[in-house]
């Protein structure tokens, strides 16, 4: 069964999950400002001897530009283009025949997303040798811990690997000593015995320790139409529960 995802990411975890129940699935990429897919994760024939795993982690980027779309480009503050390591970040950014002229009577606005002729979409991401673009977070997600810069895509993938778990989020919260931390909003099995302390420790045995939540939540996600996850109010949220800093 051929299956097309968009809207929130997929995780590596989610796609290996799939592919256990035949699912052949397709990560597309797109925004509001884009009208759909932007990019599509064209499956590589070279990727056929991979492993499940190693297969999962190439569906999960978000592909190169679709036949109406100029090459994503991963640009760092400058607005020159990162190297295409896989490991330097910058902002993704796109053009093409279906992506937006510009905001509704907002210059300002327009102005403020578009360099070049290409529109920033607000997305951090790496760019891979091969051409294809894969997010680490969104730019208002990252968590700034003790100065350190904190992926909550990163420290969500490691949750969600965990067999009981079925989706994940993580957020910062003021800390008056690091400044932020993190934390995490879980869905696991409703089976499940998994405590908090099951969790810290799992995460704790694949990440740096100031990447590790300092409490896990387990919850139901609030969730937008399209299915992406209610952040902001899951930020509201962990500010009401922690209390003043």
């Amino acid at each position: 069964m051929h299956v097309d995802t968009g809207g929130a990411p997929p995780t590596p975890a989610l796609l290996g999950r799939l592919a256990d129940l035949g699912m052949d699935v397709t990560h597309l990429y797109g925004l509001t400002e884009t009208f759909g897919p932007v990019a599509i994760n064209v499956w590589q024939p070279e990727w056929d001897s991979l492993s499940a795993a190693e297969a999962a982690a190439l569906r999960a980027r978000q592909g190169i530009g679709n036949i109406a779309a100029r090459p994503l480009r991963v640009l760092d503050d400058s607005g020159r283009d990162v190297p295409a390591d896989g490991t330097t970040v910058g902002e993704i950014a796109a053009r093409g025949n279906a992506v937006m002229l510009g905001y509704f009577r907002d210059e300002a606005g327009t102005d403020a997303v578009t360099r070049d002729g290409f529109f920033l979409t607000g997305d951090l991401g790496v760019m891979y040798p091969d051409g294809y673009v894969e997010i680490r977070d969104r730019a208002k997600d990252i968590i700034i811990s003790g100065g350190e810069n904190i992926s909550s895509v990163q420290v969500e993938r490691v949750i969600d690997s965990h067999p009981v778990v079925v989706e994940s989020a993580v957020v910062g919260i003021p800390d008056p000593l690091w400044g932020e931390v993190p934390v995490a909003y879980v869905t696991v099995c409703a089976s499940s015995q998994v405590t908090a302390g099951d969790l810290r420790a799992y995460v704790l045995e694949r990440l740096a320790g100031f990447k590790v939540p300092k409490a896990f939540t387990f919850t139901e996600l609030p969730k937008t139409a399209t299915g992406k996850i209610r952040k902001n109010e899951l930020r509201s949220l962990a500010r009401e529960q922690s209390g003043p800093s």
